[in-house]
């Protein structure tokens, strides 16, 4: 297995990758984003990729700053904002090696702390971040309100 930077040759093994990470989000999108990325308009401050001595692409990370995040006492956060293996390597430390990668980059560029988040019912992706030292920062639920829905019997959206 090697980690190493994305590449053009990688956007449809990312793409697929992306994909299967969010699934609710919409396929075109995610791939009109990747294909942006290696244009210039970045997706991610770092993108890694690894790859099995075949070539096919098993994993990736995607890597942003954030100016705060949950937890953290520094600014601006190396911040996970997307990280995938796919289900037949998950446990030949992909992952791990991954995060790794991303862990020396952060190093050499003078951050103190790497962030990143697992929705609550996730429990692999709990268990992954916990396993590569992450520790739980806090639990939060989201809200959201249609602010064009129209209130039954209302002229005025609620």
């Amino acid at each position: 297995m090697n980690v190493r930077p994305l590449e053009q040759r990688d956007l449809s093994a990312w793409t697929a990758l992306r994909i299967a990470l969010w699934p609710e989000e919409d396929a075109a999108e995610l791939a009109i984003e990747a294909a942006g990325h290696l244009a210039g308009r970045a997706v991610a401050r770092l993108i890694l990729v690894c790859e099995e001595t075949s070539g096919r692409i098993v994993g990736m990370i995607e890597t942003d700053l954030r100016s705060t995040a949950e937890g953290c006492l520094t600014s601006p956060v190396p911040y996970v904002e997307g990280w995938y293996v796919l289900p037949d390597v998950r446990t030949l430390g992909v992952g791990r090696q991954l995060v790794e990668a991303v862990e020396r980059w952060a190093r050499a560029q003078g951050y103190a702390e790497l962030a990143s988040d697992a929705l609550i019912d996730n429990e692999a992706s709990r268990a992954a971040h916990g396993a590569l030292g992450f520790e739980e920062a806090s639990r939060i639920v989201c809200f959201r309100k249609d602010l064009r829905r129209v209130c039954p019997g209302r002229r005025r959206t609620c």
